[in-house]
């Protein structure tokens, strides 16, 4: 399924009817809201006319199914992809899109790679993260239970990462710690912030990580006041 990715900031890119469809979509439905939005609209934004538009998608939820499925399959793909290219425990970094070189990245690199990679989605789609935390729920049942099927996932790449870097973290914590670190990150499309991407990237990518660590962090001894 195509995965769609565009800021509304910028005119959809020239590109195939359906993919028009859809950045139109994007757009328009992380301005107004699913239930903001009709099929017309969503026509006149992309310059297709209804029968033409129908000729891709039968409803409008049809639309909002493909725009949610596609980023998941995609934050899932290449957040695998991207565990499987991390460095290896010599600190040896791999090519991009290729296994480490002795084939068992290291958690550390693993986790780095999938911060890197989530900071990116973040800053790359802040429309479909607010039509998932505002829509999914408009969304016909079997296409919910798809993404989340997918989102689980895309949890238990990060949560075993994490458990391999930790081994005394319970599971549930872990899973806590990282949909904390998704809660961080994902907060972009909400901030007005004035830096420059590349600023703005190193600093989610330190507190990404930072987050994600200090769930394996040992709290030191408590000293001879908090004691008494």
């Amino acid at each position: 399924m195509p995965t769609v990715s565009f800021s509304l900031e910028k005119p959809p890119p020239a590109g195939s009817r359906r993919e028009r469809i859809l950045a139109a979509a994007a757009r328009l439905m992380a301005e107004r809201g699913y239930h903001g939005v009709s099929i017309n609209d969503i026509g006149r934004a992309a310059g297709v006319s209804g029968p033409a538009l129908y000729k891709h998608f039968p409803s409008k939820q049809a639309i909002l199914g493909e725009l949610l499925i596609g980023i998941s399959e995609r934050l899932l793909a290449e957040g695998t992809r991207r565990a499987a290219a991390a460095p290896s425990p010599d600190g040896t970094p791999s090519p991009d899109g290729t296994p480490s070189p002795d084939g068992t990245p290291s958690p550390d690199g693993t986790l780095d790679a999938l911060v890197r990679w989530h900071v990116s989605f973040a800053l790359d789609s802040p429309e479909l993260i607010r039509i998932h935390d505002r829509d999914l729920t408009s969304m016909n049942p079997a296409d919910a239970r798809t993404v989340r099927r997918l989102q689980r996932g895309y949890v238990e790449l990060w949560v075993a990462q994490l458990r391999a870097r930790s081994p005394e973290l319970a599971e549930g914590t872990a899973r806590a710690a990282v949909h904390a670190t998704f809660g961080l990150l994902n907060s972009t499309p909400y901030s007005a912030v004035t830096m420059s991407r590349p600023q703005l990237a190193d600093l989610l990518h330190r507190l990404g990580l930072a987050a994600l660590l200090a769930a394996g962090a040992r709290r030191p001894a408590p000293g001879p006041a908090a004691t008494r």
